[in-house]
C-alpha cells in the first residue's frame, strides 16, 4: 500500500491543498486495507503519525506561550484582560498549523475505525491452555487455527522483559514451526506431545490453543492480535 513518510508534514511543498491530497490518498489506501481486515502495519503507522502531529502541535503552543505578550483589550464584564502575543507565525508556520488542524481529526477517525476492527477480531478469538498450565511460561508454543481451515499453525513464542526509566514492559516474538493438518490423531494434545519429543529444551512447555472463528488475514491481523492476546494470558514475573 501507499506509505506516508514519517516527516510528510514538513517535506516538500508546504501547501495545505498539496498536503491534504497526500493525506487523503494515504487514508484511502488505509481504508482499502481495513475493508480487507488487514490492520497491520496501517494501524501502527496511523497511531505513530497521530502522536507525531500532536507532539508538534503541543510543542508549538508551548513555545508560543513562552514569548512575551502585550495587553490587547480589557473585558470589564468578565473582569479579564486579553493578551496578544508579540510574535506572529510566519506564513509557513500558519500553513503547517492549518495542515495539522485538518490532519489530526482525519487520522483519529481512521484510528478509531481500526480499533473497532481490532476489538471485533479479538472478541471472536478463543484462547485456552493445552493440558496443564506450565510453571515456566516465558517460552512455549501457540497452536493457531484460522476459521474453517483444517491446518493448525504451530509457533514457538518467547517473551522478553524490557525496562526503561519509567516502566517495565513485555514483548513477544513468534517463530513458525510447522503447519499440521488436524485429524482424529493429530489433536492439539498430540501436537504438544510431539513438540516435547522433538524439542528437548522445553520438557514441559507452556502451550496455548488460539482459534479464530472467522478466516482472518494471518500476517496482517491474526498473528499480531494473537500475540497481544497471548501476552494478556501468560503469567510471568
Amino acid at each position: 500500500m501507499r506509505n506516508l513518510s514519517d516527516n510528510w508534514i514538513a517535506e516538500g511543498l508546504i501547501d495545505f491543498e498539496y498536503k491534504k491530497y497526500l493525506l487523503l490518498a494515504y487514508l484511502k489506501e488505509v481504508e482499502h486495507e481495513f475493508k480487507s481486515v488487514k490492520l497491520y502495519p496501517p494501524l501502527t503507522e496511523l497511531i505513530s503519525h497521530y502522536h507525531k502531529l500532536k507532539h508538534f502541535d503541543t510543542n508549538k503552543n508551548h513555545i508560543n506561550s513562552k514569548f512575551p505578550k502585550e495587553i490587547q483589550s480589557f473585558d470589564l464584564k468578565k473582569v479579564s484582560i486579553n493578551y496578544k502575543s508579540k510574535t506572529e507565525d510566519d506564513e509557513t508556520m500558519k500553513e503547517l498549523v492549518s495542515i495539522i488542524s485538518y490532519a489530526l481529526p482525519q487520522i483519529k477517525k481512521h484510528i478509531e475505525e481500526g480499533k473497532s476492527i481490532y476489538d471485533f477480531i479479538e472478541n471472536q478469538l478463543e484462547i485456552e491452555p493445552v493440558g496443564l498450565s506450565a510453571l515456566y511460561q516465558k517460552e512455549g508454543y501457540a497452536l493457531v487455527s484460522n476459521g474453517y481451515s483444517k491446518e493448525i499453525l504451530v509457533y514457538r513464542y518467547k517473551i522478553d522483559l524490557f525496562q526503561n526509566n519509567l516502566d517495565k514492559y513485555r514483548g513477544i516474538a513468534l517463530k513458525f514451526i510447522a503447519s499440521i493438518k488436524k485429524s482424529i490423531t493429530k489433536t492439539c494434545h498430540q501436537i504438544k506431545l510431539d513438540l516435547i519429543k522433538n524439542f528437548k529444551d522445553l520438557p514441559n512447555p507452556s502451550t496455548w490453543r488460539i482459534v479464530s472463528k472467522n478466516a482472518i488475514p494471518l500476517e496482517q491481523s491474526l498473528l499480531p492480535i494473537s500475540k497481544r492476546l497471548l501476552l494478556k494470558h501468560v503469567e510471568i514475573e
